[in-house]
């Protein structure tokens, strides 16, 4: 099976400009191509999976990826799906930012021997003249057509900056800029990029009077149509640091049943032929694909031995057993534990588990808590010092464990 079919099986290609044309460039290994991720915190999530595993397929059958790290985009701010404004980032944050996304991209990406190569768009947009800029782009951007791009919609009713309305210009003067320097024939992005994409291709056609091309990729979203990579009010993040490889796994190992064939078919690296089987289980194998699902995707961002010690977590918390060695762990000061104890939403809280006290005393009342193995029954209950000072086992609703200890 060719490269662009095991795309479509696979349910990744959304909209593409020339199909004919990519699925020849990608199936014979001749695309060049970029994905941009712009450095709006110090780690990749689980959303950017669908960008990392389509450049690694891709890259594994011959194509040459463009990681396009966006230190200059990200001084501005997509608003691409955005009801409010990004936060303004400094440029040492931005740095930073790019300095971890490299990190973690290595582990999908081979950028050995110019198999793939990293840019940050702050090398060429920082030191564009506005004036110039203009001169030379402005005039191949309809001002109509930008305002009716999806990308600006929903800005558009709260009030779009001007700041932001240059988004646009600056992803399409992106690909302007790689197709001329590094031969960057094909960009891909998340669905709701297509605007932006479009405008990249138009201005290679009207700047320089050739043809390139844009593919978008399914946005990873629930059986409700929600983005998927967030718990608890929290994004599900690549760094370890920041969500645990035990954490990790259980967010994949609890996605809703009617989302697990999916996710192997987006995410994970199963052959076809064995995802066409997997496919004929019955429902009562759907705790096998999950677990399938949440090993192959922990062992892909965190290693197999990380992978094998969270399953095992797993299985001895559901089986009943004590295995707390990688269980998510919060450590508290001792000093700041009042000595008669602290209230179990607080404590819930202070350890990441709810988006908000309300939120936890909620849980409390319907009775999804449990320390050491017992309901806790109001939400004013507090866990004392000394059992804090031992170390506690939390348990949130049926899937979620957590221990917390005072030291």
């Amino acid at each position: 099976m060719k490269i662009y079919d095991e795309l479509i099986e696979r349910g990744l290609i959304a909209q593409v400009t020339d199909e004919e044309q990519v699925k020849e460039l990608i199936n014979s290994g001749k695309a060049t191509f970029y994905i941009g991720f712009d450095c709006t915190a110090d780690s990749l999530t689980a959303g950017h999976f669908m960008a990392l595993t389509l450049m690694k397929r891709l890259q594994e059958a011959g194509n040459r990826p463009i990681a396009l790290i966006g230190g200059g985009t990200t001084m501005i701010g997509d608003p691409s799906g955005r009801t409010d404004m990004r936060k303004m980032l400094t440029r040492e944050d931005i740095d930073h930012n790019a300095a971890c996304f490299k990190k973690q991209m290595e582990r999908f990406i081979d950028f050995s021997d110019g198999k793939a190569i990293m840019v940050n768009n702050a090398d060429w947009l920082m030191n564009l003249n506005y004036i110039e800029l203009l001169r030379e782009v402005g005039a191949c951007f309809s001002v109509n057509n930008m305002l009716r791009a999806e990308c600006y919609k929903q800005r558009m009713e709260k009030g779009l900056s001007f700041l932001e309305f240059n988004y646009m210009i600056m992803q399409s003067y992106d690909f302007y800029y790689m197709f001329q320097k590094y031969g960057c024939n094909l960009e891909f992005g998340g669905d709701d990029q297509w605007s932006n994409m479009l405008g990249g291709t138009e201005l290679i056609r009207r700047k320089l009077g050739k043809d390139a091309h844009a593919m978008t990729i399914t946005l990873l979203t629930d059986s409700q149509g929600k983005k998927m990579g967030k718990t608890a009010g929290n994004a599900v993040w690549l760094d370890p640091n920041k969500t645990t490889p035990f954490e990790f796994y259980q967010y994949w190992r609890n996605v809703d049943d009617a989302d697990v064939m999916k996710c192997i078919k987006l995410l994970t690296f199963i052959p076809i032929e064995q995802i066409r089987e997997i496919e004929k289980w019955d429902d009562s194998r759907i705790n096998e694909k999950k677990m399938l699902l949440a090993h192959e995707l922990t062992e892909l961002v965190h290693g197999k031995e990380e992978a094998d010690k969270a399953e095992a977590t797993a299985k001895a918390l559901f089986a009943g057993g004590g295995d707390d060695e990688n269980m998510p762990t919060t450590t508290l000061a001792a000093s700041d534990i009042p000595e008669d104890g602290v209230g179990i939403v607080d404590l819930m809280s202070m350890c990441g588990l709810i988006p908000s006290k309300g939120e936890g005393r909620r849980l409390v009342e319907q009775g999804g808590v449990s320390v050491d193995g017992e309901k806790v029954e109001r939400f004013d209950t507090k866990i004392s010092k000394e059992a804090l000072l031992k170390g506690v086992k939390i348990k949130k609703g049926k899937k979620v464990f957590h221990r917390a200890v005072a030291e």
